[in-house]
């Protein structure tokens, strides 16, 4: 049986959120229930990645469409100046820790936590 993942991308670095990006597809289709949490300096790439010329936006669009998207930070898109694009691309916002996702309750869940 396939376990239940949270993949936090935090690194604003496109070459690291490929890779998340390619980590959750892959989990996904191998039957993970997995979550994608964009955080810290990844949120800045919200709004990059929904441009169709982006590098990104093919993978990023496959995991949107999926719904694997569980949430974008709140106080992180806020601050990267991405969370009006966030909110109009439908993407769950949010965040308990003042604005920010709380690990603790992806693990309250039972999901194993991975960083990027």
């Amino acid at each position: 049986m396939a376990g239940k993942v949270a993949l936090f991308a935090f690194n604003g670095d496109p070459m690291c959120v490929i890779h998340v990006l390619l980590n959750t597809l892959d989990m996904h289709d191998r039957g993970y229930d997995v979550r994608l949490v964009i955080e810290g300096a990844a949120t800045k790439l919200v709004a990059s990645m929904s441009v169709p010329d982006d590098p990104l936006h093919g993978l990023y669009t496959q995991v949107k469409d999926k719904g694997l998207v569980h949430c974008v930070c709140n106080a992180c898109a806020s601050k990267m100046g991405t969370l009006a694009s966030a909110n109009e691309q439908g993407l769950p916002v949010g965040g308990p820790m003042m604005g920010h996702p709380s690990m603790a309750e992806y693990r309250d869940e039972g999901y194993d936590i991975l960083i990027f």
